[in-house]
């Protein structure tokens, strides 16, 4: 099979479903293959049953959906700004995500049914706000500045990190330990309603991108050149910011800052399927949901029965690659 096709839709569903099914098997407490048809039949016993269903299927099925949003948001962003370096992670969108969502931790918001939810919407009001005021400050009348959008992104990210850092001194010792651990990313907490909660994201936000696959083709051209093709792009921009901002707050409320699946993912796919987003935009869901998977698995499996922070696993794996991209880009990235 070639490279490209092993990038097909077709086959990374399969490579997921393979990864699903390993990250079932896998764990602090491995199952043999037996064990998990068994309980999936019906027929195992009430350990494997809690084990499988209650604790492990939720959180590698939250894992793929949580995968799919951080890489459909990264290209999606790496589209609107036309450049592979704007990550939501990068460009102080998760920065500001966390923000909102740890401003609503610290008021006890989240306390009780619809904990979630509420996380979810602070998050992406955060991060609305962190995106629309980046834009802003990189925009100018001959387009957006990539060095201008990287450097208010880290200005960004810094000020959303001292401002939770602020809310993390005037909390109580219970408190404080429920955001220090979700800021590190993790997917512990996964039961079936925040399953829930991320497959309709994602669903959602799989649906509203189709339509505007053609204007991100479109803005690949310029925008100047998007609004000579008859696109709207003002309008196009507001709605790609507003669903950039509802798939982090989504992600950043269930399973913390989870860095550079949004700038790798999308990087990866580009290299063989080519900067067309009605071919990009699917891929780098599944391969998105693939990368998370596993790197769930390592987190929960290279220091068992201790788990490593799932934000942890992803810069570890993400750096490097940055960095290379980084070095190849730098031109572009020289302040003048």
């Amino acid at each position: 099979m070639s490279y490209s096709g092993l990038g097909s839709p077709s086959a990374l569903a399969l490579l997921l479903l393979l990864a699903i099914f390993a990250a079932l098997v896998l764990g602090a407490v491995p199952l043999s293959v037996n064990e998990v048809f068994a309980v999936m039949m019906g027929n195992g016993d009430s350990l494997h049953n809690a084990l499988l269903l209650q604790l492990r299927l939720p959180r590698v099925l939250q894992a793929a959906a949580i995968g799919g949003l951080l890489a459909l948001t990264g290209a999606m962003s790496q589209g609107m700004f036309r450049n592979p370096l704007a990550d939501p992670s990068l460009i102080g969108v998760t920065g500001g995500a966390s923000l909102g969502g740890a401003l609503v931790l610290a008021l006890g918001i989240s306390a009780g049914v619809g904990g979630d939810v509420s996380i979810a919407v602070g998050a992406f009001w955060g991060g609305l706000a962190a995106t629309t005021l980046v834009y802003r400050i990189a925009r100018t009348t001959e387009g957006t500045s990539v060095s201008t959008l990287l450097l208010a992104g880290v200005a960004i990210t810094a000020l959303a990190g001292a401002m939770v850092s602020i809310l993390e001194m005037t909390v109580d010792n219970s408190t404080l330990r429920r955001v220090a651990l979700w800021r590190l990313g993790s997917l512990a907490g996964a039961s079936y309603s925040s399953l829930g909660i991320a497959t309709t994201a994602l669903a959602l936000l799989t649906l509203a991108s189709k339509p505007l696959r053609d204007v991100l083709n479109a803005f690949l051209l310029g925008e100047a050149e998007a609004g000579h093709l008859g696109y709207n792009v003002d309008r196009s921009k507001a709605i790609l910011t507003t669903l950039i901002a509802a798939g982090m707050g989504v992600t950043v409320a269930l399973a913390g800052a989870i860095a550079f699946v949004g700038l790798v993912v999308p990087h990866m796919v580009r290299l063989y399927a080519g900067p067309e987003h009605r071919a990009l935009l699917p891929r780098c869901t599944l391969l998105g949901a693939l990368v998370l998977v596993l790197a769930d698995l390592l987190s929960r499996t290279l220091l068992a029965p201790a788990q490593i922070p799932l934000g942890i696993v992803t810069a570890l794996l993400g750096v490097p690659y940055f960095l290379i991209l980084l070095r190849r880009y730098q031109a572009r990235l020289v302040i003048s």
